[in-house]
């Protein structure tokens, strides 16, 4: 087995790049989490609203011609049977399979923020939020099937429900940690040839590439 030892200027250079990444990514951790705050707020929806709590004006879907009758409406499920009767990604969503009070399956994209609970979770009604019909066929995403009919098929995958609309938020990891490791990650690939570039100009480190003149030097 080989092994490859790096120069001394070149671990120089890059524990200063790391040292530097360490600092920027603490200032970009001091500044995020209030932007996610912001994020937050911006995306919180009124009652009544896709993707807000449901209100008594709410139309309270019973079955699949319900929902495809209705601009919008809502639906009462027991307890958190709602979200354990499979899910899965598709197209980035994550759809649960909602029981319909008919006994109909659909999937559904849920803003879990605004579900009213009842004073059980088990054993009371939830009112999940308010909600519209997206047509979109579901069938072409084989894995995603795989996934939220594990237990029991959807009786219809020409559309799924969309109870999220404008209160998307992202994840705190989305929005912070990711953020602050390309920081770091862009401190380090900018700095660090930059560091090395001053040593060879002051003449403390060997230029990593040679010029053109010492190469042909070399061969001479």
């Amino acid at each position: 087995m080989r092994y490859h030892i790096l120069r001394f200027d070149i671990w120089l250079c890059l524990l200063l790049s790391v040292l530097l990444a360490m600092g920027t990514g603490k200032i970009a951790n001091s500044i995020l989490p209030q932007k996610y705050e912001e994020h937050k707020q911006e995306h919180i929806v009124e009652v009544g609203q896709i993707g807000g709590k449901a209100n008594d004006e709410t139309f309270r879907a019973k079955n699949v011609e319900d929902l495809l009758s209705h601009e919008t409406f809502t639906i009462e499920s027991k307890g958190i049977q709602y979200m354990n009767r499979g899910a899965g990604y598709y197209k980035g969503m994550y759809l649960y399979a909602v029981t319909l009070p008919s006994g109909e399956k659909v999937a559904a994209r849920i803003n879990n923020d605004s579900v009213l609970r009842g004073d059980d979770i088990y054993t009371g009604m939830s009112t999940l939020p308010v909600g519209r019909v997206i047509k979109e066929d579901l069938s072409t995403e084989a894995n995603f099937l795989s996934q939220i009919e594990h237990s029991e098929p959807l009786d219809r995958k020409d559309f799924y429900i969309d109870m999220v609309g404008g209160a998307e938020i992202k994840s705190e990891e989305d929005f912070i940690e990711l953020p602050v490791m390309l920081v770091q990650l862009a401190t380090v690939a900018i700095t660090f040839p930059i560091f090395h570039m001053i040593g060879s100009k002051i003449g403390i480190f060997p230029c990593i590439i040679p010029p053109k003149k010492k190469k042909e030097e070399e061969w001479q």
